[in-house]
């Protein structure tokens, strides 16, 4: 920004130019050249720059991919990594390429309704995924609206329903197998699935479980973390600190892994497989080997729960012990169980 003297036809003439960006970062460029004094150029520079701070300002209609971006950078405030991963990861396939340079104000309902059943293959696209979809772009607009950008949201009241997921536990007599002969082949993931069976601990939060979470006195495993390879190490999913009980069988399992562990401060060993997500994988083909339930590594956290509950452990109890806030959560495990509430 600045003004500038010249000479033509024997006359001192000035220059002001000012240049700088809007709020949408495109480029702005104001230029007058011919004009008599220095008061006049320094009087319209001053013009010019109140024109450059009123662009700067102005609330001008926010396209998607103009939005998304500043919501991201929001978000990054409060929210784990692996979240606005799955933001960039879910909307980057199947929403910015569709919504992109529709002005955020004029995004319909109707729109979103072609997004979710038109855009996205029926051949290709459970409604698992619609679900998740609709959920993103519906905080996306939630942002929008409590930042000032919107007076309403277009997802409101739209809802994908989902069949309730398929759940696979293990009968008493199939777990008993499995462990049998993972302790009696030394496989790797024997005291995983062990210690997943007898505490019905996340995957997570067996991950980042140290000896000094565990209180032999008192049979009592304290779950205060969990880890996962997005976000490393943080808090439970329920951001609460849980206890869960140690049975005999557990216990002397536990005393003899610590003996052979040492100096280890993890409880289980850190297996790579483990912390790159194939677990599920690992377990899956040993127990289609053993031709038994194939299960995957989360269905060993429902074993643990349908066991509890089918023996009749009560609901409240259960909750606790595995980390469910909502009783909505269990039910799905009740019906498995074939308990009626």
């Amino acid at each position: 920004m600045a003004v500038s003297s010249y000479t033509a036809k024997g006359k001192k003439l000035f220059e002001v130019y000012v240049n700088g960006f809007d709020i949408r970062g495109r480029r702005v460029q104001m230029r007058k050249r011919g004009i008599t004094s220095i008061r006049k150029a320094q009087d319209l520079e001053f013009e010019f720059e109140r024109k450059l701070a009123i662009s700067k300002e102005s609330d001008v209609n926010l396209r998607w991919h103009e939005w998304f971006i500043d919501c991201l950078n929001l978000l990054k405030v409060n929210h784990m990594p692996s979240t606005i991963y799955a933001y960039e990861k879910v909307c980057g396939k199947w929403v910015n390429r569709h919504l992109d340079i529709k002005e955020l104000r004029n995004i319909s309902k109707m729109d979103i309704h072609e997004l979710l059943y038109e855009k996205m293959p029926t051949d290709e696209v459970t409604q698992h995924t619609r679900k998740q979809v609709l959920k993103i772009v519906k905080r996306i607009f939630q942002v929008a609206i409590d930042n000032g950008k919107l007076d309403r949201n277009p997802c409101q009241g739209m809802v994908v329903k989902v069949p309730e997921p398929e759940m696979k536990v293990l009968t008493n007599s199939e777990a008993q197998k499995l462990l049998f002969q993972a302790k009696l082949t030394n496989h790797r993931f024997y005291p995983v699935w062990l210690t997943a069976l007898f505490t019905g601990m996340r995957s997570g939060e067996l991950i980042s479980l140290k000896w000094s979470d565990v209180d032999f006195e008192t049979c009592q495993i304290n779950v205060v973390r969990s880890w996962s390879n997005k976000n490393g190490y943080t808090s439970t999913k329920s951001q609460k600190v849980r206890i869960v009980p140690i049975s005999e069988e557990l216990l002397v399992f536990l005393k003899q892994l610590k003996l052979k562990r040492g100096q280890e401060e993890f409880v289980l060993p850190q297996l790579a497989e483990w912390k790159r997500g194939d677990a599920a994988y690992v377990l899956k083909d040993f127990c289609r080997c053993l031709k038994i339930t194939e299960i995957r590594f989360h269905d060993l956290r429902a074993t643990f729960i349908t066991n509890l509950l089918s023996r009749g452990t009560p609901l409240v109890q259960v909750m606790a012990v595995v980390g469910h806030s909502d009783m909505e959560t269990t039910n799905v495990y009740l019906r498995k169980a074939g308990i009626e509430l």
